[in-house]
């Protein structure tokens, strides 16, 4: 797809179970020179293009890019962008207290039309909070296999492995770095706050980005900034006015090229630093 790059489409054990994923090295990684590396969670709706497309970016800047498929299993026949939007859809119509209560959710979906209700079940486990801390767990284990490539750069805190989440993804960055003390850095793309009282394990550095349009997740993070403040952490963040959630999807409805041209920069410059 892109002569420069070195790409490939593996499976990699985590959390217990084999999970796919995607690799981006700059063409530099086999020369054995030393790289940053940096993992890219994707949003609720997968492995697609536009992640394998994010990660590719990362390897032209210098980075060993892995985007993993959290979804890989069954649970993916059911979740595909098509169905998550059917899902989502349903969804519009539920209360909102029951979106991240499994239980409630699939008291909701039991009456709804037949062919929803895989759809709703399905979508309901992986945004309730027990599944998410299930991803973080995986991820302590991608960011330990992906620490243990080759072209990886090390020095005298390990190897320079940081994350990049968007979405569902950016929430999975601020939990993960709840849990590896070995990831160096992240960077949460509007993405919910990980539980407060976990926030003093926090070792990475930590940078956010939101849309100011994005009133149930950006309203949330001065709290968070307030916990890192006081855990003696370190976190910055950035708020678009006129942005929505996940104005950085150039595939999405949502897109505004201005505000993700800049938190690209913004990005690259936080990483540069820290890895």
């Amino acid at each position: 797809m892109d002569p420069e790059l070195r790409t490939e489409e593996l499976s990699l054990a985590a959390g217990g179970r084999l999970i796919e994923a995607y690799l981006a090295e700059p063409p530099e990684a086999g020369t054995g020179r030393a790289l940053p590396a940096v993992i890219v969670i994707h949003e609720i709706w997968g492995l697609v293009d536009h992640i394998r497309d994010v990660a590719r970016r990362f390897a032209h800047e210098g980075y060993v890019a892995l985007a993993p498929d959290l979804y890989t299993g069954p649970v993916r026949e059911v979740l595909t962008p098509e169905g998550i939007r059917r899902a989502m859809a349903a969804l519009s119509e539920a209360p909102a207290d029951l979106r991240r209560d499994p239980e409630r959710m699939r008291e909701w979906a039991a009456g709804r039309p037949a062919e929803e209700r895989p759809l709703i079940e399905a979508l309901g486990r992986v945004m309730s909070s027990a599944q998410r801390d299930a991803f973080a767990r995986e991820l302590v284990d991608v960011r330990l296999w992906l620490a243990g490539r080759p072209a990886v750069a090390q020095d005298g805190r390990g190897a320079r492995v940081g994350a990049v989440g968007f979405c569902m993804g950016g929430g999975l960055v601020a939990r993960l770095a709840t849990l590896d003390p070995g990831l160096r850095a992240g960077v949460i793309f509007y993405g919910h706050n990980p539980p407060l009282s976990d926030v003093p394990r926090i070792e990475a550095r930590l940078y956010g980005i939101y849309g100011g349009l994005d009133r149930g997740i950006t309203d949330e993070v001065p709290a968070f900034a307030e916990a890192m403040r006081k855990a003696g952490k370190p976190f910055d963040y950035t708020v678009y006015p006129g942005a929505k959630h996940a104005f950085f999807n150039d595939t999405g409805p949502n897109y505004d090229p201005g505000a993700a041209l800049d938190a690209w920069r913004r990005t690259l410059e936080f990483l540069a630093q820290a890895l």
